[in-house]
Protein backbone atom coordinates (compact mmCIF):
# COMPACT_ATOMS: atom_id res chain seq x y z
CA UNK A 1 0.00 0.00 0.00
CA UNK A 2 1.30 3.50 -1.10
CA UNK A 3 1.05 5.99 1.53
CA UNK A 4 0.80 10.04 1.86
CA UNK A 5 1.02 11.69 5.11
CA UNK A 6 -0.47 14.99 6.35
CA UNK A 7 -2.30 17.25 8.78
CA UNK A 8 -6.20 16.54 9.18
CA UNK A 9 -8.49 18.40 10.56
CA UNK A 10 -10.00 17.24 14.50
CA UNK A 11 -13.27 16.47 12.59
CA UNK A 12 -11.65 14.19 10.43
CA UNK A 13 -9.67 12.55 13.10
CA UNK A 14 -12.12 12.10 15.48
CA UNK A 15 -14.58 10.53 12.90
CA UNK A 16 -11.79 7.87 12.18
CA UNK A 17 -11.55 6.92 15.96
CA UNK A 18 -15.18 6.48 16.19
CA UNK A 19 -15.36 4.15 13.17
CA UNK A 20 -12.63 1.79 15.14
CA UNK A 21 -14.35 -0.57 17.87
CA UNK A 22 -11.43 1.03 19.87
CA UNK A 23 -8.53 3.34 20.72
CA UNK A 24 -6.21 4.94 23.19
CA UNK A 25 -7.80 8.12 24.65
CA UNK A 26 -4.83 9.59 24.33
CA UNK A 27 -5.07 9.35 20.78
CA UNK A 28 -8.54 11.29 20.64
CA UNK A 29 -8.43 15.03 19.38
CA UNK A 30 -9.82 16.16 22.54
CA UNK A 31 -6.96 14.90 24.58
CA UNK A 32 -4.65 17.83 23.28
CA UNK A 33 -7.04 20.10 24.98
CA UNK A 34 -6.46 18.29 28.03
CA UNK A 35 -2.64 18.61 27.62
CA UNK A 36 -2.98 22.74 26.82
CA UNK A 37 1.03 23.16 27.48
CA UNK A 38 1.78 21.18 24.24
CA UNK A 39 0.71 22.22 20.70
CA UNK A 40 -1.00 19.43 18.61
CA UNK A 41 -1.58 18.47 15.76
CA UNK A 42 -3.45 15.92 14.13
CA UNK A 43 -2.08 13.72 11.29
CA UNK A 44 -3.80 11.37 8.80
CA UNK A 45 -2.33 8.48 6.47
CA UNK A 46 -4.23 8.00 3.38
CA UNK A 47 -4.35 5.36 0.78
CA UNK A 48 -2.67 6.74 -2.33
CA UNK A 49 -4.55 4.20 -4.82
CA UNK A 50 -8.32 4.87 -2.61
CA UNK A 51 -7.53 8.07 -1.13
CA UNK A 52 -9.29 6.93 2.33
CA UNK A 53 -8.12 7.92 5.62
CA UNK A 54 -5.98 4.48 7.19
CA UNK A 55 -4.28 5.80 10.46
CA UNK A 56 -4.33 9.04 12.48
CA UNK A 57 -1.77 10.27 14.94
CA UNK A 58 -2.12 13.03 17.63
CA UNK A 59 1.27 14.38 17.99
CA UNK A 60 2.07 16.52 21.06
CA UNK A 61 4.99 18.90 20.84
CA UNK A 62 6.80 19.99 24.04
CA UNK A 63 9.45 23.29 23.01
CA UNK A 64 12.77 23.24 24.67
CA UNK A 65 13.74 26.59 26.70
CA UNK A 66 14.74 29.40 24.76
CA UNK A 67 15.17 27.43 21.38
CA UNK A 68 12.39 26.73 18.56
CA UNK A 69 13.18 23.20 19.05
CA UNK A 70 10.38 20.18 20.23
CA UNK A 71 10.04 17.18 22.17
CA UNK A 72 7.46 15.45 19.44
CA UNK A 73 5.03 13.05 21.57
CA UNK A 74 2.53 10.01 20.48
CA UNK A 75 1.07 8.64 23.75
CA UNK A 76 -0.08 5.21 23.22
CA UNK A 77 -0.07 5.93 19.18
CA UNK A 78 0.27 6.57 16.49
CA UNK A 79 -2.77 4.49 15.33
CA UNK A 80 -1.91 2.69 12.46
CA UNK A 81 -1.41 -0.97 11.33
CA UNK A 82 1.11 -1.94 12.87
CA UNK A 83 1.46 -5.43 11.52
CA UNK A 84 1.59 -3.55 8.15
CA UNK A 85 4.85 -5.71 6.31
CA UNK A 86 6.24 -1.95 5.33
CA UNK A 87 5.64 -0.89 8.36
CA UNK A 88 9.14 1.82 7.71
CA UNK A 89 6.96 3.41 5.13
CA UNK A 90 3.72 4.27 7.47
CA UNK A 91 6.69 5.58 10.19
CA UNK A 92 9.13 7.09 7.90
CA UNK A 93 7.35 9.78 6.40
CA UNK A 94 5.71 10.68 10.38
CA UNK A 95 9.64 11.75 11.51
CA UNK A 96 10.12 13.55 8.19
CA UNK A 97 7.67 15.23 9.05
CA UNK A 98 7.93 15.89 12.36
CA UNK A 99 11.38 16.75 11.63
CA UNK A 100 10.21 19.54 9.42
CA UNK A 101 8.15 20.89 12.42
CA UNK A 102 11.29 21.43 14.74
CA UNK A 103 11.33 17.96 16.34
CA UNK A 104 14.40 17.47 17.87
CA UNK A 105 13.59 13.61 19.20
CA UNK A 106 9.98 11.50 18.68
CA UNK A 107 8.83 9.53 21.25
CA UNK A 108 5.81 7.03 20.25
CA UNK A 109 4.33 4.09 22.71
CA UNK A 110 2.63 1.83 19.86
CA UNK A 111 -0.67 -0.05 21.25
CA UNK A 112 0.69 -3.61 20.50
CA UNK A 113 0.20 -6.25 22.90
CA UNK A 114 3.13 -8.63 23.30
CA UNK A 115 2.29 -10.82 26.60
CA UNK A 116 -0.46 -11.47 28.61
CA UNK A 117 -0.85 -13.16 32.23
CA UNK A 118 -3.77 -14.45 33.63
CA UNK A 119 -4.68 -14.09 37.42
CA UNK A 120 -4.02 -18.29 37.90
CA UNK A 121 -0.12 -17.11 36.34
CA UNK A 122 -0.08 -13.84 38.46
CA UNK A 123 -0.70 -15.66 41.54
CA UNK A 124 1.36 -18.69 41.32
CA UNK A 125 4.00 -15.94 40.76
CA UNK A 126 3.57 -14.08 43.89
CA UNK A 127 3.56 -17.54 45.90
CA UNK A 128 6.92 -18.39 44.32
CA UNK A 129 9.73 -16.97 46.43
CA UNK A 130 12.21 -17.54 43.76
CA UNK A 131 9.47 -14.71 41.18
CA UNK A 132 10.55 -11.14 41.97
CA UNK A 133 8.76 -10.03 38.41
CA UNK A 134 6.12 -10.74 36.53
CA UNK A 135 8.81 -11.31 33.33
CA UNK A 136 9.85 -14.30 35.17
CA UNK A 137 6.52 -15.62 35.05
CA UNK A 138 6.01 -17.36 31.87
CA UNK A 139 3.12 -15.67 29.74
CA UNK A 140 -0.61 -17.10 29.24
CA UNK A 141 -0.65 -15.90 25.93
CA UNK A 142 2.41 -14.87 23.69
CA UNK A 143 2.02 -12.31 20.65
CA UNK A 144 4.53 -12.89 18.05
CA UNK A 145 3.78 -10.63 15.72
CA UNK A 146 4.34 -8.05 18.31
CA UNK A 147 7.80 -9.16 18.42
CA UNK A 148 8.06 -8.90 15.04
CA UNK A 149 7.07 -5.24 15.75
CA UNK A 150 9.80 -4.49 17.92
CA UNK A 151 12.58 -6.03 15.90
CA UNK A 152 11.40 -3.48 12.74
CA UNK A 153 11.64 -0.27 15.41
CA UNK A 154 15.09 -1.51 16.48
CA UNK A 155 16.20 -1.96 12.52
CA UNK A 156 14.85 1.19 11.74
CA UNK A 157 16.86 3.31 14.52
CA UNK A 158 14.13 3.49 17.07
CA UNK A 159 15.54 3.22 20.54
CA UNK A 160 14.09 2.15 24.31
CA UNK A 161 15.30 2.57 28.14
CA UNK A 162 16.94 -0.58 29.31
CA UNK A 163 14.12 -1.24 31.53
CA UNK A 164 11.66 -0.60 28.61
CA UNK A 165 9.20 1.15 31.35
CA UNK A 166 8.93 -1.69 33.52
CA UNK A 167 8.62 0.42 36.21
CA UNK A 168 6.88 2.82 35.30
CA UNK A 169 9.84 4.27 33.66
CA UNK A 170 7.89 5.48 30.76
CA UNK A 171 5.39 8.56 30.42
CA UNK A 172 2.70 6.23 29.86
CA UNK A 173 2.48 2.49 31.38
CA UNK A 174 4.21 -0.82 29.87
CA UNK A 175 2.17 -2.80 32.16
CA UNK A 176 -1.67 -2.68 32.58
CA UNK A 177 -4.04 -4.53 34.24
CA UNK A 178 -7.63 -5.67 32.32
CA UNK A 179 -11.01 -7.70 32.78
CA UNK A 180 -12.15 -9.21 29.38
CA UNK A 181 -15.60 -8.42 29.34
CA UNK A 182 -16.22 -9.36 25.81
CA UNK A 183 -18.16 -12.04 24.91
CA UNK A 184 -19.21 -13.35 28.93
CA UNK A 185 -21.77 -13.07 31.08
CA UNK A 186 -21.78 -10.40 33.75
CA UNK A 187 -22.34 -13.36 36.20
CA UNK A 188 -19.14 -15.10 34.68
CA UNK A 189 -17.25 -11.88 35.65
CA UNK A 190 -17.90 -12.20 39.09
CA UNK A 191 -17.73 -15.32 39.68
CA UNK A 192 -13.90 -14.84 38.71
CA UNK A 193 -13.41 -12.10 41.14
CA UNK A 194 -11.25 -13.87 44.24
CA UNK A 195 -13.41 -14.98 47.48
CA UNK A 196 -11.85 -11.14 49.03
CA UNK A 197 -13.09 -9.24 46.61
CA UNK A 198 -16.84 -10.86 46.77
CA UNK A 199 -16.31 -10.33 50.28
CA UNK A 200 -15.78 -6.70 50.17
CA UNK A 201 -18.49 -6.22 47.34
CA UNK A 202 -21.17 -8.23 49.63
CA UNK A 203 -19.76 -6.24 52.83
CA UNK A 204 -20.44 -2.99 50.88
CA UNK A 205 -24.00 -3.80 49.99
CA UNK A 206 -24.61 -4.77 53.98
CA UNK A 207 -23.37 -2.03 55.19
CA UNK A 208 -25.20 0.37 52.76
CA UNK A 209 -22.17 2.33 50.51
CA UNK A 210 -23.90 3.67 47.78
CA UNK A 211 -22.07 4.49 44.98
CA UNK A 212 -23.37 7.39 43.04
CA UNK A 213 -22.08 8.85 39.63
CA UNK A 214 -20.87 12.93 40.15
CA UNK A 215 -20.91 15.92 37.76
CA UNK A 216 -18.43 18.92 36.73
CA UNK A 217 -19.88 20.38 40.26
CA UNK A 218 -18.18 17.94 42.15
CA UNK A 219 -14.95 17.77 41.01
CA UNK A 220 -14.04 20.06 44.20
CA UNK A 221 -14.94 17.20 45.88
CA UNK A 222 -13.06 14.74 43.79
CA UNK A 223 -9.85 16.74 44.64
CA UNK A 224 -10.38 16.84 48.27
CA UNK A 225 -10.04 13.16 47.99
CA UNK A 226 -7.27 13.13 45.64
CA UNK A 227 -5.34 15.32 47.95
CA UNK A 228 -5.89 13.14 50.79
CA UNK A 229 -4.98 9.94 48.77
CA UNK A 230 -1.54 11.88 47.40
CA UNK A 231 -0.77 13.23 51.05
CA UNK A 232 -1.14 9.39 52.27
CA UNK A 233 0.51 7.46 49.57
CA UNK A 234 3.48 10.38 48.59
CA UNK A 235 2.77 11.57 45.67
CA UNK A 236 2.17 15.23 43.84
CA UNK A 237 -1.42 16.01 42.77
CA UNK A 238 -2.40 17.26 40.05
CA UNK A 239 -4.17 20.26 40.85
CA UNK A 240 -8.18 21.30 40.44
CA UNK A 241 -8.05 22.77 37.47
CA UNK A 242 -6.06 19.95 35.55
CA UNK A 243 -9.14 18.10 36.08
CA UNK A 244 -11.96 20.27 35.27
CA UNK A 245 -9.95 21.22 31.73
CA UNK A 246 -10.42 17.13 31.10
CA UNK A 247 -13.98 17.04 32.01
CA UNK A 248 -14.59 20.17 29.73
CA UNK A 249 -12.50 18.97 26.64
CA UNK A 250 -13.13 15.31 26.74
CA UNK A 251 -17.04 16.43 27.58
CA UNK A 252 -17.64 18.44 24.96
CA UNK A 253 -16.02 16.20 22.32
CA UNK A 254 -18.50 13.04 23.39
CA UNK A 255 -20.73 13.79 26.26
CA UNK A 256 -19.83 10.51 27.89
CA UNK A 257 -16.30 10.50 27.38
CA UNK A 258 -15.71 11.10 30.85
CA UNK A 259 -17.31 9.81 34.28
CA UNK A 260 -16.71 10.46 37.52
CA UNK A 261 -17.85 8.02 40.39
CA UNK A 262 -18.09 8.73 44.18
CA UNK A 263 -18.82 5.37 46.97
CA UNK A 264 -20.33 7.05 50.06
CA UNK A 265 -21.47 5.75 53.26
CA UNK A 266 -23.88 7.58 55.58
CA UNK A 267 -23.88 10.73 53.21
CA UNK A 268 -19.87 10.70 53.54
CA UNK A 269 -17.72 10.63 50.52
CA UNK A 270 -15.20 8.25 51.17
CA UNK A 271 -14.04 6.96 47.69
CA UNK A 272 -14.27 8.51 44.01
CA UNK A 273 -12.54 7.47 40.69
CA UNK A 274 -12.56 8.96 37.45
CA UNK A 275 -13.89 6.69 34.02
CA UNK A 276 -13.09 7.40 30.44
CA UNK A 277 -14.87 5.97 27.37
CA UNK A 278 -13.47 5.31 23.95
CA UNK A 279 -15.59 2.97 22.25
CA UNK A 280 -15.24 -0.51 23.47
CA UNK A 281 -12.94 0.49 26.13
CA UNK A 282 -13.30 1.59 29.25
CA UNK A 283 -10.67 2.94 31.71
CA UNK A 284 -10.64 3.46 35.49
CA UNK A 285 -7.87 6.59 35.16
CA UNK A 286 -7.83 8.38 38.51
CA UNK A 287 -9.01 7.02 41.97
CA UNK A 288 -8.67 8.63 45.27
CA UNK A 289 -9.81 7.70 49.01
CA UNK A 290 -10.52 8.97 52.23
CA UNK A 291 -8.21 7.77 55.30
CA UNK A 292 -11.75 7.02 56.90
CA UNK A 293 -14.31 4.29 56.19
CA UNK A 294 -12.02 1.73 55.19
CA UNK A 295 -13.92 -1.05 56.82
CA UNK A 296 -17.08 -0.71 54.66
CA UNK A 297 -14.82 -1.32 51.80
CA UNK A 298 -15.75 2.07 49.44
CA UNK A 299 -12.96 1.07 46.85
CA UNK A 300 -14.51 -2.31 46.33
CA UNK A 301 -18.26 -1.40 45.83
CA UNK A 302 -17.24 1.44 43.32
CA UNK A 303 -15.20 -0.94 41.54
CA UNK A 304 -17.91 -3.11 41.03
CA UNK A 305 -19.95 -0.51 40.23
CA UNK A 306 -17.94 0.80 37.14
CA UNK A 307 -17.14 -2.48 36.05
CA UNK A 308 -21.40 -2.81 35.68
CA UNK A 309 -21.70 -0.11 34.10
CA UNK A 310 -18.83 -0.07 31.24
CA UNK A 311 -19.91 -3.84 30.72
CA UNK A 312 -23.82 -2.03 29.98
CA UNK A 313 -22.22 0.40 27.72
CA UNK A 314 -21.07 -2.30 25.88
CA UNK A 315 -17.03 -2.25 26.73
CA UNK A 316 -15.01 -5.49 25.41
CA UNK A 317 -12.60 -4.67 28.39
CA UNK A 318 -12.47 -2.66 31.21
CA UNK A 319 -9.04 -1.30 31.90
CA UNK A 320 -7.76 -0.88 35.41
CA UNK A 321 -4.40 0.58 34.23
CA UNK A 322 -0.62 0.84 35.17
CA UNK A 323 0.57 -1.88 37.19
CA UNK A 324 4.59 -1.82 37.91
CA UNK A 325 5.93 -5.87 36.74
CA UNK A 326 7.26 -6.09 40.25
CA UNK A 327 6.19 -9.50 42.24
CA UNK A 328 8.46 -8.50 45.22
CA UNK A 329 6.06 -7.93 48.51
CA UNK A 330 8.80 -5.61 49.71
CA UNK A 331 8.42 -3.55 46.25
CA UNK A 332 6.02 -0.16 46.96
CA UNK A 333 4.20 -1.49 43.74
CA UNK A 334 3.38 -4.44 44.44
CA UNK A 335 0.12 -3.40 46.62
CA UNK A 336 -1.31 -2.26 43.15
CA UNK A 337 -0.94 -5.65 41.02
CA UNK A 338 -2.09 -6.79 44.35
CA UNK A 339 -4.92 -5.21 43.98
CA UNK A 340 -5.87 -5.53 40.85
CA UNK A 341 -5.48 -9.46 40.60
CA UNK A 342 -8.23 -9.97 42.63
CA UNK A 343 -10.38 -9.03 39.96
CA UNK A 344 -9.67 -12.30 37.83
CA UNK A 345 -8.25 -9.90 35.04
CA UNK A 346 -5.17 -10.12 33.06
CA UNK A 347 -1.95 -8.71 33.41
CA UNK A 348 -1.13 -6.93 29.80
CA UNK A 349 2.18 -5.77 28.25
CA UNK A 350 2.97 -3.20 25.54
CA UNK A 351 5.87 -3.29 23.33
CA UNK A 352 6.35 -0.04 25.87
CA UNK A 353 7.81 3.39 24.26
CA UNK A 354 10.29 4.06 22.34
CA UNK A 355 12.47 7.24 20.79
CA UNK A 356 14.04 8.26 17.41
CA UNK A 357 16.30 11.36 17.81
CA UNK A 358 16.39 13.32 15.06
CA UNK A 359 19.30 15.32 16.57
CA UNK A 360 21.49 13.23 18.58
CA UNK A 361 22.83 16.21 21.05
CA UNK A 362 19.36 17.44 21.96
CA UNK A 363 18.07 14.14 23.01
CA UNK A 364 20.94 13.15 24.72
CA UNK A 365 20.66 16.30 26.70
CA UNK A 366 16.91 15.59 26.91
CA UNK A 367 17.41 12.17 28.57
CA UNK A 368 20.17 13.60 30.92
CA UNK A 369 17.54 15.86 31.82
CA UNK A 370 14.68 13.25 32.38
CA UNK A 371 16.97 10.82 34.67
CA UNK A 372 18.25 13.77 36.62
CA UNK A 373 14.45 14.65 37.48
Amino acid sequence: MSLTLRTISREQHLAYIQSLPSASHCQVPAWADVKSEWRSENLGWFDDRTGQLVGVGLVLYRQLPKVKRYLAYLPEGPVINWYAPNLDEWLQPMLAHLKKQGAFSVKMGPPVVIRRWDAPAIKSGIQNPDVKRLRDVEPTTIEPRAFEVSDKLRRMGWQQGEDGGAGFGDVQPRYVFQVPLANRALEDVLKNFNQLWRRNIKKAEKAGVEVVQGGYQDLAEWQRLYEITAIRDKFRPRPLGYFQQMWQALNTEDPNRMRLYFARHNGVNLSAATMLVVGGHVWYSYGASDNIGREVRPSNAMQWRMLRDAYALGASVYDLRGISDSLDETDHLFGLIQFKVGTGGEAVEYVGEWDFPLNKLLHKALDIYMSRR
